[in-house]
């Protein structure tokens, strides 16, 4: 295992953080802890997780574990979330001060801790004030009830807007973004990893393996079937099955990927993961899993380093489709320095 700094932060993080949304529902408890225990044993220091994740159980399963392994949780950096519904009353969702408070708070009990390590805004809140948000977050660092903050979800104006507020205030800075990043989802790179960059936020990406897309077990134009994700519900969500295997950036991907770890030896979910710790402004890849299987494969992309070749290929094979103004050809063009002509 690696570590870098968390964003621009002094703490310390390993390069792969336990993402732990199956915990209390694809995962029950025995396994959870089986789960913590094999990243904790591997030199796995970042634990993720958030407040409706299996509506608190998440959580729950992570503090009794954290209780229960003192000596491990003296080393575990603990990060949660907050924003979205824990109940049915106008005020038990969003950025508020009154609702962040009673998160905190709540996350704080079920964790079973006086503080967490990283607090993390779930997604942006167009009703809440910005300023609203991030003094209560200054105070919350004040407090001693978080070391740090970041962000999830958020578009880059969001996060440069809130990366200034803080500035111009005294406040606290923000850390960290978490954002879904993979090789089949790279539109964040026109404006989230350069904010992320310019700002020193440290990237945490979501769903690296695009849903079970980028472990090389789906084939063209076979439905999945089985006890996968999509097996149970080929229109699940982001990765639903039908629109990603009618594209054919999707295989020229998956081929790629498949291609290179067939060479090197290695699972394809490994290279996806590998190529993506690599990427500019990634501070550490969030790994979820429902088995021990599944996690022990992940966490072996930590000893994989890729060739130059073999970054290409895959960083060309992926490319997003977009070329239109301002993010294709003609606008990357634009931006660079002319000494003369352009408009």
């Amino acid at each position: 295992m690696q570590y870098r700094t968390l964003g621009r932060s002094g703490a310390v993080v390993s390069t792969h953080c336990l993402g732990t949304m199956t915990f209390g529902s694809e995962a029950d408890e025995e396994t959870s802890g089986r789960i913590m225990e094999t990243f904790v044993e591997a030199g796995g220091t970042f634990v993720d997780t958030a407040d409706v994740y299996s509506g608190g159980r998440s959580e729950e399963i992570i503090g009794r574990w954290l209780a229960a392994h003192p000596t491990e949780a003296s080393q575990v950096v603990l990060a949660t979330k907050g924003r979205f519904p824990m109940g049915d009353g106008p005020n038990d969702l969003g950025l508020s001060r009154r609702h962040l408070r009673a998160a905190l708070d709540d996350s704080l009990r079920r964790l079973g801790v006086d503080h967490v390590d990283l607090y993390q805004m779930h997604a942006w809140d167009a009703v809440t004030p910005l300023d609203e948000t991030l003094r209560f977050l200054d105070d919350a660092v004040t407090a001693g009830k978080i070391s740090y903050y970041g962000f999830s979800n958020y578009l880059g104006w969001q996060l440069t807007k809130a990366v200034h507020t803080a500035a111009a205030n005294g406040w606290a800075a923000p850390v960290t973004l978490q954002p879904q990043y993979n090789l089949l989802v790279r539109d964040i790179e026109h404006e989230v990893v350069p904010a992320s960059l310019d700002a020193g936020i440290g990237l945490l990406p979501w769903s690296p393996l695009a849903g079970g897309w980028l472990t090389g077990k789906y084939e063209r134009d076979v439905s999945p079937t089985g006890a996968t994700r999509l097996g149970e519900n080929p229109q699940r969500g982001m990765e639903a099955w039908q629109a990603r295997n009618d594209d054919e950036r999707t295989w020229r991907v998956v081929d790629t990927l498949r291609n290179i770890a067939s060479a090197r030896d290695v699972s394809a979910s490994q290279v996806a993961l590998s190529w993506l710790a690599d990427r500019p402004a990634v501070t550490s890849v969030i790994l979820g899993a429902r088995t021990v299987e599944q996690l022990s494969d992940n966490l072996a992309a930590a000893d994989l380093v890729l060739t130059e070749d073999e970054t290409t290929r895959l960083t060309e094979a992926s490319a997003p489709h977009v070329d239109d103004y301002p993010y294709g050809t003609a606008g990357v063009a634009q931006r660079g320095r002319k000494l003369t002509g352009g408009r």
